[in-house]
């Protein structure tokens, strides 16, 4: 068993493994953000408007859709940062990569609910 003071950040498998995790959350967010928009502009209900999220649909779709995949991606490298520590390898790295992805999607959130 590790101790759980003693840390180990110091194992790149693991690193390159989270990366990669984040990345592939990442493009994906930024998938449903290019669909969600797209979506939104090409409504009928939006066609006449001179705003892209001219109503309450399109404002939910394009905040809440990118939102929920950094939502999910934080909470799968947390549970991912579980079965590293029961299996007592170097799990604070998938607690950084959740923390980062969490901390994205509060920002993104934020920003979101900024522009009705």
């Amino acid at each position: 068993m590790v101790d759980d003071v003693e840390k180990r950040w110091q194992d790149p498998p693991t690193f390159r493994q989270a990366a990669r995790y984040v990345v592939a959350v990442l493009v994906l967010t930024a998938i449903v953000a290019v669909l969600a928009l797209v979506w939104a502009g090409a409504r009928q209900e939006c066609l006449n408007s001179d705003s892209m999220l001219c109503d309450t649909a399109a404002r939910l779709v394009v905040g809440l859709g990118p939102g929920l995949v950094l939502l999910f991606g934080g909470i799968g490298a947390f549970v991912k940062t579980i079965l590293e520590w029961r299996a007592a390898r170097a799990w604070p790295i998938w607690q950084g990569a959740g923390w980062f992805l969490f901390t994205l999607m509060v920002i993104y959130l934020t920003i979101a609910g900024g522009s009705t």
